[in-house]
Protein backbone atom coordinates (compact mmCIF):
# COMPACT_ATOMS: atom_id res chain seq x y z
CA UNK A 1 0.00 0.00 0.00
CA UNK A 2 1.64 3.42 -0.95
CA UNK A 3 2.08 5.88 1.48
CA UNK A 4 -0.57 8.58 0.02
CA UNK A 5 -3.01 5.36 -0.39
CA UNK A 6 -2.79 4.28 2.28
CA UNK A 7 -3.51 7.68 4.23
CA UNK A 8 -6.43 8.85 2.67
CA UNK A 9 -7.76 5.52 3.20
CA UNK A 10 -7.13 5.26 6.83
CA UNK A 11 -8.24 8.52 7.25
CA UNK A 12 -11.95 8.15 5.36
CA UNK A 13 -12.37 4.71 7.02
CA UNK A 14 -11.81 6.34 10.29
CA UNK A 15 -14.50 9.32 9.99
CA UNK A 16 -16.70 6.82 9.44
CA UNK A 17 -16.18 4.74 11.95
CA UNK A 18 -16.26 7.35 14.17
CA UNK A 19 -19.42 9.42 12.86
CA UNK A 20 -21.08 5.79 13.28
CA UNK A 21 -19.96 5.43 17.00
CA UNK A 22 -21.26 8.76 18.03
CA UNK A 23 -24.35 8.27 16.80
CA UNK A 24 -24.48 4.87 18.68
CA UNK A 25 -23.45 7.59 21.39
CA UNK A 26 -26.19 9.84 21.01
CA UNK A 27 -28.50 7.06 21.61
CA UNK A 28 -26.73 5.99 24.33
CA UNK A 29 -27.47 9.36 26.50
CA UNK A 30 -23.77 10.26 26.60
CA UNK A 31 -23.84 12.52 23.75
CA UNK A 32 -26.62 14.80 24.69
CA UNK A 33 -26.72 17.23 21.99
CA UNK A 34 -27.02 14.96 19.25
CA UNK A 35 -24.79 14.87 16.05
CA UNK A 36 -25.79 16.39 12.08
CA UNK A 37 -23.21 12.62 11.01
CA UNK A 38 -20.95 13.15 7.98
CA UNK A 39 -21.31 9.48 6.85
CA UNK A 40 -21.41 9.06 3.28
CA UNK A 41 -19.72 12.81 2.82
CA UNK A 42 -16.30 11.96 4.20
CA UNK A 43 -14.21 11.94 1.12
CA UNK A 44 -14.49 15.95 1.22
CA UNK A 45 -13.02 16.40 4.26
CA UNK A 46 -10.28 14.06 3.79
CA UNK A 47 -9.07 15.05 0.27
CA UNK A 48 -9.69 18.94 0.79
CA UNK A 49 -7.82 18.64 4.15
CA UNK A 50 -4.89 16.42 2.50
CA UNK A 51 -3.77 19.17 0.48
CA UNK A 52 -3.30 21.91 3.35
CA UNK A 53 -0.31 22.55 5.75
CA UNK A 54 -0.59 22.15 9.60
CA UNK A 55 -0.54 26.21 9.50
CA UNK A 56 -2.97 26.52 6.89
CA UNK A 57 -6.68 27.32 8.33
CA UNK A 58 -9.93 25.33 7.81
CA UNK A 59 -13.84 26.94 9.12
CA UNK A 60 -16.00 24.22 9.58
CA UNK A 61 -19.77 23.83 9.71
CA UNK A 62 -22.15 21.90 11.96
CA UNK A 63 -21.68 18.91 9.92
CA UNK A 64 -18.10 19.26 11.11
CA UNK A 65 -16.44 16.19 12.55
CA UNK A 66 -15.43 14.88 9.77
CA UNK A 67 -13.32 18.45 8.80
CA UNK A 68 -11.79 18.27 12.12
CA UNK A 69 -10.61 15.15 12.31
CA UNK A 70 -9.07 15.30 8.66
CA UNK A 71 -7.31 18.33 9.33
CA UNK A 72 -5.32 16.62 11.93
CA UNK A 73 -7.77 17.24 15.79
CA UNK A 74 -6.75 14.90 18.72
CA UNK A 75 -10.11 12.36 18.16
CA UNK A 76 -10.04 11.68 21.79
CA UNK A 77 -10.21 15.43 22.67
CA UNK A 78 -12.84 15.61 19.76
CA UNK A 79 -15.10 12.69 21.29
CA UNK A 80 -14.79 14.57 24.66
CA UNK A 81 -15.98 17.75 23.49
CA UNK A 82 -18.92 15.93 21.92
CA UNK A 83 -19.71 14.52 25.53
CA UNK A 84 -19.17 18.04 26.97
CA UNK A 85 -16.49 16.83 29.17
CA UNK A 86 -13.91 19.56 30.47
CA UNK A 87 -10.56 17.55 28.68
CA UNK A 88 -12.40 18.10 25.09
CA UNK A 89 -10.88 20.83 22.69
CA UNK A 90 -13.30 23.47 23.72
CA UNK A 91 -13.18 22.22 27.40
CA UNK A 92 -16.78 21.24 26.89
CA UNK A 93 -18.35 24.41 26.04
CA UNK A 94 -18.68 23.91 22.34
CA UNK A 95 -20.05 20.32 21.56
CA UNK A 96 -20.40 18.79 18.34
CA UNK A 97 -22.07 22.02 16.74
CA UNK A 98 -19.57 24.59 17.60
CA UNK A 99 -16.11 23.00 18.34
CA UNK A 100 -12.81 24.97 17.36
CA UNK A 101 -8.82 23.68 17.88
CA UNK A 102 -6.78 26.45 17.62
CA UNK A 103 -3.63 23.94 17.86
CA UNK A 104 -4.75 22.82 14.56
CA UNK A 105 -5.69 25.68 12.72
CA UNK A 106 -9.52 25.18 13.12
CA UNK A 107 -10.72 28.58 13.57
CA UNK A 108 -14.30 27.53 14.37
CA UNK A 109 -17.26 25.65 13.52
CA UNK A 110 -20.49 27.85 12.86
CA UNK A 111 -24.16 26.27 13.38
CA UNK A 112 -25.22 29.55 11.92
CA UNK A 113 -26.00 28.61 8.20
CA UNK A 114 -23.34 30.93 5.69
CA UNK A 115 -21.97 33.03 7.80
CA UNK A 116 -18.42 30.84 7.89
CA UNK A 117 -17.79 31.82 4.70
CA UNK A 118 -17.50 35.73 5.64
CA UNK A 119 -15.40 34.61 8.51
CA UNK A 120 -13.18 33.36 6.21
CA UNK A 121 -12.82 36.20 4.05
CA UNK A 122 -11.53 38.20 7.43
CA UNK A 123 -9.21 35.25 7.91
CA UNK A 124 -7.82 35.29 4.77
CA UNK A 125 -7.20 39.38 4.60
CA UNK A 126 -5.67 38.89 7.26
CA UNK A 127 -3.02 36.66 6.50
CA UNK A 128 -2.85 37.78 2.92
CA UNK A 129 -2.02 41.44 5.34
CA UNK A 130 0.75 39.50 7.41
CA UNK A 131 2.49 37.98 4.38
CA UNK A 132 2.34 34.65 5.82
CA UNK A 133 2.16 31.66 3.10
CA UNK A 134 -1.59 30.12 4.94
CA UNK A 135 -4.26 29.34 2.71
CA UNK A 136 -8.14 29.21 4.04
CA UNK A 137 -10.63 27.03 3.11
CA UNK A 138 -14.24 27.16 4.11
CA UNK A 139 -16.55 24.63 4.19
CA UNK A 140 -20.34 24.77 3.96
CA UNK A 141 -23.37 23.20 2.71
CA UNK A 142 -25.85 23.58 -0.62
CA UNK A 143 -28.30 25.32 2.29
CA UNK A 144 -25.67 28.18 2.98
CA UNK A 145 -25.53 29.35 -0.86
CA UNK A 146 -28.86 31.05 -0.30
CA UNK A 147 -27.31 33.27 2.74
CA UNK A 148 -26.14 36.95 1.96
CA UNK A 149 -23.17 37.07 4.02
CA UNK A 150 -22.00 33.99 2.21
CA UNK A 151 -21.77 36.18 -1.11
CA UNK A 152 -20.77 39.45 0.81
CA UNK A 153 -18.15 36.80 1.76
CA UNK A 154 -17.57 35.85 -2.11
CA UNK A 155 -17.35 39.74 -2.90
CA UNK A 156 -14.45 40.16 -0.32
CA UNK A 157 -12.52 37.59 -1.45
CA UNK A 158 -12.67 38.22 -4.78
CA UNK A 159 -12.19 42.43 -4.85
CA UNK A 160 -9.17 41.56 -2.84
CA UNK A 161 -7.60 38.82 -4.28
CA UNK A 162 -7.65 36.39 -1.00
CA UNK A 163 -6.12 33.16 -0.55
CA UNK A 164 -9.79 31.50 0.27
CA UNK A 165 -10.50 28.08 -0.71
CA UNK A 166 -14.85 27.80 -0.87
CA UNK A 167 -15.78 24.47 -0.62
CA UNK A 168 -19.52 23.62 -0.65
CA UNK A 169 -20.24 20.02 -0.28
CA UNK A 170 -23.88 19.49 -1.79
CA UNK A 171 -25.63 17.14 -0.53
CA UNK A 172 -28.72 17.60 -2.15
CA UNK A 173 -30.78 18.98 1.48
CA UNK A 174 -30.67 21.68 3.42
CA UNK A 175 -32.13 19.95 6.37
CA UNK A 176 -35.40 18.20 4.44
CA UNK A 177 -35.03 21.16 1.84
CA UNK A 178 -34.16 19.68 -1.39
CA UNK A 179 -32.04 21.81 -3.03
CA UNK A 180 -33.26 21.63 -6.71
CA UNK A 181 -36.47 23.59 -4.96
CA UNK A 182 -33.99 26.20 -3.22
CA UNK A 183 -31.10 27.23 -5.38
CA UNK A 184 -32.43 28.99 -8.64
CA UNK A 185 -29.70 29.54 -11.03
CA UNK A 186 -26.65 27.16 -10.14
CA UNK A 187 -24.36 27.23 -7.05
CA UNK A 188 -21.12 27.57 -9.22
CA UNK A 189 -22.58 30.44 -10.71
CA UNK A 190 -22.96 32.47 -7.73
CA UNK A 191 -19.23 32.34 -7.48
CA UNK A 192 -18.70 32.69 -11.32
CA UNK A 193 -20.96 35.99 -10.94
CA UNK A 194 -17.88 37.50 -8.62
CA UNK A 195 -14.98 36.03 -10.58
CA UNK A 196 -14.48 33.31 -8.77
CA UNK A 197 -13.06 30.26 -10.69
CA UNK A 198 -15.52 27.81 -9.82
CA UNK A 199 -15.87 23.86 -10.64
CA UNK A 200 -18.56 20.91 -9.68
CA UNK A 201 -16.51 17.87 -8.88
CA UNK A 202 -17.28 14.40 -8.01
CA UNK A 203 -17.57 14.63 -4.13
CA UNK A 204 -17.50 10.69 -3.52
CA UNK A 205 -13.65 10.13 -4.86
CA UNK A 206 -11.54 11.07 -2.03
CA UNK A 207 -8.93 11.12 -5.06
CA UNK A 208 -10.98 13.15 -7.20
CA UNK A 209 -12.19 15.51 -4.76
CA UNK A 210 -7.57 15.57 -3.32
CA UNK A 211 -6.72 16.29 -7.22
CA UNK A 212 -9.33 19.52 -7.21
CA UNK A 213 -8.58 20.84 -4.02
CA UNK A 214 -4.73 20.70 -5.17
CA UNK A 215 -5.31 23.03 -7.87
CA UNK A 216 -7.43 25.01 -5.53
CA UNK A 217 -4.88 25.41 -2.65
CA UNK A 218 -2.36 25.76 -5.15
CA UNK A 219 -3.63 28.53 -6.73
CA UNK A 220 -4.60 30.59 -3.56
CA UNK A 221 -0.97 29.92 -1.88
CA UNK A 222 0.37 31.39 -5.45
CA UNK A 223 -1.70 34.58 -5.08
CA UNK A 224 -4.04 33.77 -7.54
CA UNK A 225 -6.76 34.70 -4.93
CA UNK A 226 -10.18 32.69 -4.37
CA UNK A 227 -11.88 29.50 -5.94
CA UNK A 228 -15.11 27.72 -5.57
CA UNK A 229 -15.40 23.78 -5.27
CA UNK A 230 -18.79 22.33 -5.18
CA UNK A 231 -18.63 18.91 -4.60
CA UNK A 232 -21.63 16.77 -5.61
CA UNK A 233 -22.13 14.35 -2.51
CA UNK A 234 -24.85 12.96 -0.20
CA UNK A 235 -25.40 12.22 3.53
CA UNK A 236 -26.70 8.55 4.03
CA UNK A 237 -28.10 9.39 7.17
CA UNK A 238 -30.60 11.97 8.52
CA UNK A 239 -30.12 15.89 8.58
CA UNK A 240 -29.48 15.51 12.70
CA UNK A 241 -30.07 12.63 15.12
CA UNK A 242 -33.18 14.20 16.08
CA UNK A 243 -34.66 11.79 12.75
CA UNK A 244 -34.00 8.98 14.77
CA UNK A 245 -37.43 9.39 16.37
CA UNK A 246 -39.35 11.43 14.07
CA UNK A 247 -38.50 9.46 11.33
CA UNK A 248 -39.16 12.23 8.24
CA UNK A 249 -39.49 10.86 4.86
CA UNK A 250 -38.48 13.44 2.65
CA UNK A 251 -36.26 10.56 0.79
CA UNK A 252 -37.04 7.87 -0.99
CA UNK A 253 -35.21 3.68 0.04
CA UNK A 254 -34.09 4.14 -3.66
CA UNK A 255 -32.36 7.43 -3.92
CA UNK A 256 -30.30 6.53 -0.68
CA UNK A 257 -29.55 2.94 -2.17
CA UNK A 258 -28.48 4.69 -5.53
CA UNK A 259 -25.76 6.37 -3.46
CA UNK A 260 -24.64 4.32 -1.45
CA UNK A 261 -23.57 2.27 -4.76
CA UNK A 262 -21.65 4.84 -5.16
CA UNK A 263 -19.82 4.89 -1.46
CA UNK A 264 -16.10 6.24 -1.00
CA UNK A 265 -14.94 3.73 1.26
CA UNK A 266 -16.01 0.58 -1.05
CA UNK A 267 -14.88 2.31 -4.35
CA UNK A 268 -11.63 3.39 -2.85
CA UNK A 269 -10.81 -0.28 -1.64
CA UNK A 270 -11.72 -1.57 -4.91
CA UNK A 271 -9.50 0.35 -6.80
CA UNK A 272 -6.71 -0.30 -4.41
CA UNK A 273 -7.36 -4.06 -4.96
CA UNK A 274 -7.74 -3.98 -8.56
CA UNK A 275 -4.78 -1.60 -9.02
CA UNK A 276 -2.05 -4.20 -6.40
CA UNK A 277 -2.01 -1.21 -4.21
CA UNK A 278 -2.83 -3.21 -1.21
CA UNK A 279 -4.31 -6.45 -0.04
CA UNK A 280 -7.64 -6.96 1.25
CA UNK A 281 -6.03 -8.31 4.65
CA UNK A 282 -4.07 -4.92 4.53
CA UNK A 283 -7.38 -3.47 4.31
CA UNK A 284 -8.94 -5.14 7.02
CA UNK A 285 -6.04 -4.60 9.38
CA UNK A 286 -6.83 -0.91 8.80
CA UNK A 287 -10.32 -1.26 9.46
CA UNK A 288 -8.95 -3.24 12.57
CA UNK A 289 -6.71 -0.57 13.97
CA UNK A 290 -9.47 2.13 13.56
CA UNK A 291 -12.01 0.42 15.71
CA UNK A 292 -9.49 0.15 18.13
CA UNK A 293 -8.60 3.45 18.11
CA UNK A 294 -11.88 5.03 18.18
CA UNK A 295 -12.86 2.73 21.46
CA UNK A 296 -9.85 3.78 23.04
CA UNK A 297 -11.20 7.68 22.02
CA UNK A 298 -14.58 7.05 23.57
CA UNK A 299 -13.49 5.82 26.59
CA UNK A 300 -11.17 8.61 27.40
CA UNK A 301 -14.61 10.92 26.40
CA UNK A 302 -16.39 8.82 28.71
CA UNK A 303 -14.04 8.90 31.68
CA UNK A 304 -13.45 12.67 31.61
CA UNK A 305 -15.38 14.82 34.15
CA UNK A 306 -18.03 17.13 33.66
CA UNK A 307 -17.62 20.65 33.44
CA UNK A 308 -18.13 22.26 37.27
CA UNK A 309 -20.77 24.81 37.59
CA UNK A 310 -18.54 27.44 39.08
CA UNK A 311 -17.22 27.86 35.71
CA UNK A 312 -20.01 28.59 33.69
CA UNK A 313 -18.82 32.16 33.37
CA UNK A 314 -15.43 31.25 32.45
CA UNK A 315 -14.53 32.73 29.20
CA UNK A 316 -17.41 34.86 28.74
CA UNK A 317 -16.97 38.43 27.56
CA UNK A 318 -18.63 41.62 27.46
CA UNK A 319 -18.19 44.62 25.67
Amino acid sequence: MTELSEGLYRRIRFIRRFEERSVDLVAAGEIASGVHPCIGQEAVGVGVCSTLTHDDVILSSHRGHGHLLAKGCDPARVMAEMCGRVTGIDKGRGGSFHPSDFSANVYNSTGTVGHGAAIAAGVAWSIQRSGADRVVVSFFGDGAVTQGSLLEGFNLAALWQLPVVYVCENNKYATTLPVRTAVAGTITGRGAAFGIPSATVDGQDVEVVRAAAASAVARARSGGGPSLLEFDTYRYHGHHTFELKTRLKYRSDEEIDAWKERDAITSLEQRMVDAKVAAQDELEKVWSDTREEIAAAIAFGEQSPDPDPADLLDNVYTV
